[in-house]
């Protein structure tokens, strides 16, 4: 892979990791329709995806040490068990990202041999783009959207934990399946959009790290400089569109993406159709 190959994917990365729209969708297309790019490796998708996601955690790095720190002043043992937490919501945060946590990794390693073959199926993400697109579009416009992220409880957390899980499945997409829970719960936009975030943090690193190092080398590899190209240009990328996103769900709805969704599940159909783009 030159040079090139390795900006365009880290840009594909890094603008759609975020935003409602399935990251793992656009991977896919952008690989058949451009087949120059050719199948990066095990190790590159890693490596990319990890440094997409330190861009979340950079964005929210003082949330995210209040919470550690919160959390471990809140544990009943070790060498914190005398203080108390500055603020208890902190500790419970933790705990929710904690729990919110559990089905997608219980549900990855089970599933993990469907995610590699069924769930790879075009028509499936087509499907999914469409159908999440409704769900989005009816949660954004019928829901409460009261609740803030100090409101969020251990059940809702759980529940967004299985809402992150359906994102296994390319087309429905990790934020937009937390977003439309989110809002169905009764959260605002932008607290769905930031829980859904911190949500994603041990998710995503954890898989990141569970491919680079279950890797056994035999497959593709993209090389060492168009792997730090990539990830270098998904992490500057994603940054921007974490504030660019969050600015914008502050004013504004979510239906400029549900017609994206529906656009892009439209024109997957019609190049599977054509014989453009291959089903699986």
């Amino acid at each position: 892979m030159g040079i090139f190959e390795a900006v365009i994917l880290g840009l594909v990365q890094g603008l759609t990791e975020f935003l409602p729209v399935s990251s793992s969708a656009h991977l896919r297309i952008v690989g058949e329709l451009f087949p120059a790019l050719g199948d990066p490796g095990v190790t590159f998708t890693a490596v990319v995806q990890i440094g997409t996601e330190l861009a979340v955690v950079w964005y929210f790095r003082q949330d995210i040490l209040r919470i550690i720190r919160a959390w471990l002043d809140a544990l009943p043992f070790g060498p914190w068990r005398e203080r108390e937490p500055e603020d208890p919501q902190d500790a419970r945060l933790g705990w929710i990202v904690i729990i919110g946590t559990i089905p997608i990794v219980v549900l990855g390693l089970f599933l993990e041999g469907a995610i590699e073959s069924v769930f790879r199926n075009l028509y499936l993400t087509a499907l999914m783009l469409a159908l999440f697109a409704v769900f989005l579009g009816l949660a954004d416009r019928f829901s409460k959207k009261r609740l803030t992220v100090s409101d969020l409880s251990l059940r809702d957390g759980l529940i967004l934990g299985f809402a992150q899980s359906m994102a296994l499945v390319p087309g429905v997409s990790r934020s937009g399946g937390t977003i439309t829970i989110g809002l169905l719960l009764g959260y605002t936009r932008e607290a769905a959009a930031r829980v859904s975030f911190l949500l994603a943090i041990p998710a995503v690193l954890g898989s990141g790290l569970y491919r680079l190092f279950s890797d056994d080398g035999t497959g593709p590899q993209a090389g060492a400089m168009a792997t730090a190209v990539a990830t270098v240009v998904s992490f500057i990328v994603g940054y921007i569109v974490i504030v660019w996103f969050l600015k914008l769900i502050s004013t504004k709805s979510y239906f400029p993406f549900v017609i994206y969704r529906l656009l892009l599940a439209a024109v997957i159909v019609a190049l599977l159709t054509a014989g453009v783009l291959a089903p699986q």
